[in-house]
């Protein structure tokens, strides 16, 4: 019962992301999760650069591929 096992392995693929410019902050943020053209941090309000991460596959609903 309690040996439950994930059977499909996670898909993992390079990843646009929004990374936070402070050296105080480590916050993130997918690319098809982000609130606007150039986001901020959601945490400290600084300014977001892009980047990539490797992480798994998460469609976004409200984002048309």
């Amino acid at each position: 019962m309690y040996n439950r096992k994930n059977l499909e392995p996670a898909v993992i693929e390079e990843t646009k992301v929004w990374e936070c410019t402070s050296d105080k902050c480590n916050c993130w943020v997918r690319d098809n999760f982000k609130s606007g053209d150039q986001p901020t941090c959601p945490i400290c309000k600084s300014e977001m650069k892009q980047a990539v991460k490797e992480l798994q596959v998460i469609h976004n609903p409200r984002v048309i591929d």
